[in-house]
C-alpha cells in the first residue's frame, strides 16, 4: 500500500506524536507501583533520554519501551509499506537508547528499561524494579 501523504505531511505528522506522555503504558507502570507499594518515583524528569519513572534517592532511571517504536524482538511487526523508513526509524530509536543509557550511567544513573508487554504480568515488573532497588540501596 502506498503512502496517500506527501514525505512532507508525512514528516509533520509524525512530529506532531509525542515521545512524552504516553499515558497508556505509563499509567500502567503507575497502576504497578502503586499496587506494590514502591514508592519515591517521579516521573518526567528533566534528566537525559527524558526518563518515564525516577527513583532519585536511588539514582534509579526507569523507561516504559513500546513495542513497536523501540524494535521489540517478539512483537515488533514492521509495517510492511515503507519499510526503508521504519526500519531505520527503529534502528536509530535503538541506537539513541544505548546512547541514553550509557550517558545516564556515566551521570551515575542506573538505568531500568520495561518492555510494553511486560505491563501485563505486574509481579514480574515490580520483581525487577524492587529488586533494582534494593541493589541500588546496598551500593549507594
Amino acid at each position: 500500500m502506498t503512502d496517500t501523504c506527501t514525505k512532507q505531511e508525512r514528516s509533520r505528522i509524525m512530529a506532531a506524536i509525542s515521545s512524552r506522555g504516553n499515558k497508556s503504558t505509563e499509567l500502567k507502570l503507575v497502576t504497578i507501583l502503586r499496587k506494590y507499594q514502591i514508592n519515591g518515583w517521579r516521573r518526567h524528569q528533566p534528566l537525559p533520554g527524558r526518563p518515564d519513572f525516577i527513583f532519585s534517592d536511588e539514582h534509579l532511571a526507569v523507561f516504559v519501551d513500546g513495542c513497536f517504536w523501540h524494535g521489540c524482538r517478539w512483537h515488533c511487526r514492521m509495517p510492511k509499506s515503507r519499510l526503508n523508513y521504519w526500519k531505520p526509524k527503529i534502528d536509530r530509536n535503538r541506537s539513541r537508547r544505548k546512547q541514553v543509557d550509557k550517558l545516564l550511567r556515566k551521570q551515575g544513573w542506573s538505568v531500568l528499561r520495561v518492555w510494553e508487554h511486560l505491563l501485563n504480568k505486574p509481579d514480574r515488573v515490580a520483581t525487577r524494579i524492587q529488586a533494582k532497588l534494593e541493589d541500588r540501596q546496598k551500593s549507594g
